[in-house]
């Protein structure tokens, strides 16, 4: 297991999706009380996040590109 926050590339899609959510659809905090309607804004917010990645889809948006370290950029130049 990578330490120091590395990701693998196996991480990658969720910590981008868990980002989206976050950044675009304010999931850090929940606006309701209780289990059931926590639930609701978190299913909700999926299936808006879901609808997004359609219309992206839709109107052939690129997607964003990962973030490349230093290193890596300076292995694929030599």
């Amino acid at each position: 297991m990578p330490s120091g926050g590395a990701s693998t590339p196996s991480t990658e899609p969720i910590e981008g999706t868990l980002s989206q959510a976050v950044r675009r659809f304010g999931l850090r905090r929940c606006r309701y009380l209780g289990q059931a309607k926590t639930h609701l804004q978190h299913v909700l917010t999926a299936a808006a996040m879901n609808l997004v990645r359609v219309d992206a889809w839709l109107r052939s948006q690129p997607r964003a590109r990962m973030r490349q370290s230093r290193l890596a950029t300076l292995l694929t130049a030599a």
